[in-house]
């Protein structure tokens, strides 16, 4: 038999402080932003640069620490897996985003407004190995 591997990791900037929402179950799920960028220089010596914002969803526990510690502009590392989320809109049009789903957060710089440091934050494997369905997910 064989396996697959689906592994994200990233090290960028929160665009936007973690929202934290609950499933109806009364399950946390914290969403953000984090932007993550490059630079190089092209063959004519030109230098260049881009940034790539990764929507960021965690779970469980791992959810109340990212929100309760994290806050814009904080650089922060987020190991996860890639999810596609597929909904319907009232009209009926089909959407889809490409997620993060964090598996373990490391903060890198401190928090701007307060000096804890929960630097390092893993989610069991409960929180993460369910997909969110539709009717789970409130946003």
């Amino acid at each position: 038999m064989s396996r697959g591997l689906n592994k994200v990791m990233i090290i960028g900037h929160l665009g936007r402080d973690p929202e934290m929402r609950y499933t109806p179950s009364g399950k946390p799920v914290t969403t953000f932003t984090v932007a993550v960028s490059r630079s190089w220089n092209s063959g004519d010596g030109e230098r260049h640069s881009e940034t790539e914002w990764f929507n960021i969803v965690a779970w469980g526990n791992l959810a109340e620490t990212c929100k309760q510690y994290l806050s814009k502009g904080q650089q922060v590392y987020i190991d996860g897996r890639l999810q596609t989320r597929r909904w319907d809109d009232k009209e009926g049009v089909k959407h889809s985003s490409v997620e993060v789903v964090a598996n373990e957060m490391i903060m890198l710089s401190e928090r701007r407004d307060s000096g804890h440091n929960a630097n390092h934050e893993t989610a069991t494997p409960e929180e993460t190995e369910a997909p969110a369905t539709d009717n789970e997910f409130p946003f």
